[in-house]
């Protein structure tokens, strides 16, 4: 299998099989529990803290390039991911009655990460505004979108970094994205599937919110592959993508989702088994 091949099918099992996984899960069990995916969140956020600060960033400081690039790289990564983030939920937020100036100032459900609570609304009222639904179903799509581009692109980053093979920390953050992706996946298809969508339809739409993992795997790997500047852009504006999704969303949606010292236990452990995954 070449390349390209191996680098598809790797993301596109942690991807698309992750969140049609979940969806599958969804579609059976219509309900999800808080404590179990609040842990599986802070875990998953753990490890992936420990392969982006000392693995991804090191080998982007290792290019050569300059300590000054990397870091400008990583910052634009935050900066882009939450400028998104920040403008879809400021256009999109008001129209749920439940996110008032009560509500936290982040997501505290899945369904609000991805803004499946959004479309719901406007699914239930589908008779009413079609178009309304359609633009409801693309913010969803829009969001997903930007947590999966930066988590593929870390896996093509990476990919590109060890001269196209696949090493150890490609096939590990590609394992915890799968995993990150199982809870999204059922965030997806519980309100699609409670709004009157066959169930069997739910998964496959669920599923192919995936796709956008494969998408930032290639583009990972192709900026990686353009020499020492282009991977380090690429290792760094992945690795500061995701640095705001796990600071900026995974620990605060994990604690606000189960009010405990857990996540923070399960959060730590993620960074040791991390650590030794990368060092072992």
């Amino acid at each position: 299998m070449g390349v390209l091949e191996t680098l598809i099918l790797t993301t596109a099992i942690a991807g698309v099989g992750g969140t049609g996984l979940g969806g599958l899960i969804g579609a059976m069990l219509q309900k999800d529990s808080n404590k179990v995916v609040s842990l599986l969140l802070s875990f998953a956020g753990g490890v992936m803290l420990s392969v982006v600060c000392f693995d991804l960033v090191v080998e982007a400081i290792e290019t050569g390039v300059g300590i000054l690039t990397v870091i400008l790289a990583i910052a634009v990564g935050v900066g882009v991911i939450y400028l998104l983030n920040y403008i879809i939920d400021k256009n999109t937020n008001h129209e749920v009655a439940h996110i008032d100036e009560n509500h936290p100032k982040t997501a505290d459900d899945l369904d609000e990460l991805i803004h499946s609570d959004h479309y719901e609304h406007h699914y239930a009222n589908r008779h009413e505004n079609r178009f309304s639904l359609f633009v409801a179903g693309l913010v969803m799509a829009s969001a997903i979108a930007l947590h999966n581009v930066p988590e593929g692109m870390t896996i093509g980053a990476s990919y590109a970094s060890n001269n196209g093979v696949m090493g150890s920390a490609a096939l590990v953050l590609a394992v915890l994205i799968g995993l990150h992706n199982i809870p999204e996946g059922m965030a997806v298809s519980v309100p699609l599937i409670s709004g009157g969508m066959p169930k069997m339809k739910a998964v496959l739409v669920t599923a192919s919110s995936g796709i956008p993992t494969i998408i930032g795997a290639l583009l990972g790997f192709a900026l990686g592959e353009i020499g020492p500047l282009g991977l380090a852009l690429s290792l760094g504006f992945a690795s500061g993508a995701m640095l705001y999704v796990v600071f900026g969303e995974i620990f605060p949606q994990a604690i606000l989702m189960y009010s405990s010292k857990l996540p923070a236990f399960s959060s730590i452990f993620g960074m040791l088994v991390g650590l030794f995954i990368i060092f072992a």
